[in-house]
């Protein structure tokens, strides 16, 4: 009963740290799964990639959270 799913995929670490903020600020567990070296900005292939994951049983209730999210910010991401 914790198996993750995956919610967003980006290449960009501020959407992925609000997203994750405001996610956990309605009670819902994150994981980000990123193979950025920190002391190196590299955005190149898989490298770039950040990823954020939630439990199965929150899925519906995150993806309304980052449908609210992107209305309200005009992502336009989908």
């Amino acid at each position: 009963m914790n198996e993750w799913t995956e919610l967003l995929f980006t290449y960009d670490e501020i959407e992925a740290e609000i997203v994750k903020d405001v996610l956990e600020a309605e009670n819902i567990q994150v994981v980000v799964k990123s193979l950025k070296v920190t002391p190196y900005p590299v955005n190149i292939g898989r490298m770039g990639e950040v990823r954020l994951l939630v439990r199965n049983e929150d899925f519906e209730k995150a993806e309304k959270v980052l449908k609210i999210i992107r209305d309200s910010y005009g992502s336009g991401a989908e």
